[in-house]
């Protein structure tokens, strides 16, 4: 027998009869409830709807054009049904292309506004962990069945809204002291991806 196999027997005799405790987070609605993911979701809305007024705007243009096309087109002179074709195709690329960009661009906003606050609560998540002897907290989306009482989403709400830092900079500062917990934030928080503070 090794030396090598030896310390991993006691390591593994000592876990044993250590005794466990587990906990989970429901990590979706830690970022709907806490109050950095309602505050970007109100702001998230009224881009929204400033946006949809601008492509609604856009989009009754469009179909004006393509209205008076259907109507009038073959009563016009050929530069003037040129020029209103001209006219009719510009402003259809443009909103197609406003469309496509604004949506992108929302999307790419709530990825990083999302995947800041998560970094944050994974953080709370951790710091909660230690403090408390957990030896491992869980997402509920990876749980087939746990007790109620193991829940501890409504404790990580009241600890990061206590804390009132701006979103991002908990999960930068354990960037930072990595080390110290033996992975990064972006390694930790795999649930960060299919967030989002918007849609959900």
């Amino acid at each position: 027998m090794t030396i090598a196999t030896l310390v991993l027997g006691m390591a593994a005799t000592a876990v044993a009869h250590a005794d466990v405790r587990l906990a989970f987070v429901d990590i979706q609605r830690a970022l709907n409830e806490c109050r950095a993911g309602r505050e970007a979701k109100t702001q998230f809305r009224g881009r929204i709807q400033r946006l949809q007024a601008q492509l609604e705007g856009e989009q009754n243009e469009v179909e004006r054009l393509k209205r008076e096309l259907e109507q009038k087109g073959a009563l016009m002179q050929p530069e003037q049904r040129q020029n209103l074709e001209d006219d009719y195709e510009k402003k259809l690329r443009r909103f197609q292309d406003d469309y496509k960009n604004s949506r992108d661009e929302l999307q790419e906003k709530d990825n990083q506004v999302t995947g800041a606050i998560v970094r944050d609560l994974a953080a709370v998540v951790r710091e909660i962990g230690a403090k408390n002897g957990y030896t491992m907290v869980m997402e509920k989306g990876t749980l087939l069945w746990a007790l109620p009482a193991t829940d501890i989403t409504d404790q990580v709400i009241r600890a990061y809204d206590a804390m009132n830092v701006r979103p991002g900079s908990l999960g930068e500062e354990a960037e930072r002291d990595a080390g110290k917990f033996g992975t990064t934030t972006e390694e930790a928080t795999p649930a960060a991806r299919g967030r989002s503070t918007i849609l959900k």
